[in-house]
């Protein structure tokens, strides 16, 4: 089968396509007929390498993968040939998919059976891709995790890449009301086209200090950073008294600088985030049936633009989701 193989860590160029062995389903496992993949940043790490773990090589990454179940090995009792599905790429007690385990940037993939979710007819084999990584994180960080209400005002940066604008859609299906910080103009229109109520560019104006005029001097009850090292320090100085700041990650780096003196004298609670459940991804896929949410894909392309893929994610020129189409 043809797939986008990592064969050295390092830069884009080590990705290419190639013929890969095709997958057969074990006991318990299905092979799945990949339809549609999204890249997240993820894969980038991945391909450059992550410290301290080792992945035999030539890989293939991606995690976020739908498509139609190709074969069912023995005691298989909840799918058949035939069948649309969603992958949950989280695999108990072996990691995820396209991370630590053979991911779906291929034709096929073989996958545990119970990590499959019914794809209902109504939702495309893309906008399911979505939803996995971006959409389940930004659903847990800010409802399961940051419990964010109705009216509560939300700074959101880094909104224009996927869990960004998860988190904005999200945010205003809450009830909330958004402050979206993204690196450029034309990305800050399209929040406006998304719902943000305020849109900061941070890379030419200090947020924090936008964040506290725009709130009367009070700061946002809940910010969204998984940027890190480079957003932190104002971050907390852009969150109210008894606010939440909500973290799921580190872009920019983990060695963060935290000034205790506001954590302490404004009450602040700081909430880590890690992944997602099988139910957010249901609750996920009903919201998109029932049109109350729809992912925002940037564009689509085919497996063979795999490094052009790459190349629009480092150099940061998307807005949503990047699909590939094996």
């Amino acid at each position: 089968m043809r797939a986008a193989l990592i064969l050295e860590h390092g830069d884009r160029n080590n990705v290419v396509v190639g013929e890969y062995p095709k997958p057969e389903a074990g006991p318990k496992e299905v092979v799945v007929k990949v339809e549609a993949v999204s890249l997240n940043h993820l894969d980038i790490f991945v391909r450059r390498g992550i410290p301290g773990r080792k992945l035999p090589l030539p890989h293939i990454s991606g995690g976020d993968i739908s498509g139609i179940v190709e074969q069912v090995g023995e005691g298989v009792l909840n799918a058949k040939p035939g069948d649309r599905v969603l992958i949950d790429p989280s695999i108990p007690g072996h990691g995820a998919l396209g991370e630590d385990l053979t991911g779906g940037l291929a034709e096929y993939v073989k996958v545990p059976a119970q990590n499959l979710i019914p794809l209902p007819d109504e939702i495309s084999f893309e906008e399911a891709a979505a939803l996995p990584i971006a959409y389940g994180t930004a659903w847990r960080m800010l409802i399961t995790r940051g419990k964010l209400q109705a009216n509560e005002t939300i700074l959101i940066l880094g909104a224009s890449g996927g869990v960004g604008n998860a988190a904005v859609l999200i945010a205003k299906l809450a009830g909330a009301k958004v402050i979206a910080a993204a690196g450029s103009d034309d990305k800050l229109e399209k929040l406006k086209e998304l719902g943000a109520d305020l849109v900061i560019n941070y890379n030419t104006t200090d947020f924090s200090k936008e964040v506290w005029n725009y709130t009367g001097k009070k700061g946002a009850d809940v910010v969204v950073d998984y940027t890190g090292k480079a957003t932190w320090p104002q971050s907390i100085k852009a969150t109210a008294v008894k606010g939440r700041i909500l973290t799921c990650g580190a872009t920019t780096g983990y060695e963060a600088v935290t000034d205790l003196r506001y954590v302490w004298v404004r009450e602040i609670t700081i909430i880590g985030s890690n992944g997602w459940e099988a139910g957010d991804l249901i609750t996920l896929l009903e919201l998109v049936q029932s049109r109350k949410l729809k992912p925002i894909i940037d564009r689509v392309l085919p497996l063979e633009e795999i490094r052009e893929a790459h190349r629009i994610i480092e150099e940061r020129e998307f807005f949503g989701k990047i699909i590939i189409k094996p």
